[in-house]
């Protein structure tokens, strides 16, 4: 993962020393803010999912408990 941010950096780096590649510019911004929004939205559902499954393996636990 580090090292896909740190080639990120680079290519912005490379990119914005060319004058004629600003549009590039841009659309590496756009990208990289997509990849944010997208590695946040993961580690929240992923949270999420675990609280989930946590709260149903109690709740068969519970139930295991008490029927038998």
């Amino acid at each position: 993962m580090n090292m896909l941010l740190q080639y990120a950096a680079n290519l912005l780096q490379r990119f914005a020393r060319e004058e004629d590649g600003q549009d590039l510019v841009e659309y590496a911004l756009i990208v990289a803010a997509v990849g944010l929004a997208l590695i946040t939205t993961v580690n929240q559902l992923t949270t999420a999912v675990v609280s989930l499954y946590s709260s149903i393996t109690q709740g068969l636990t519970s139930i295991g408990a008490t029927g038998a």
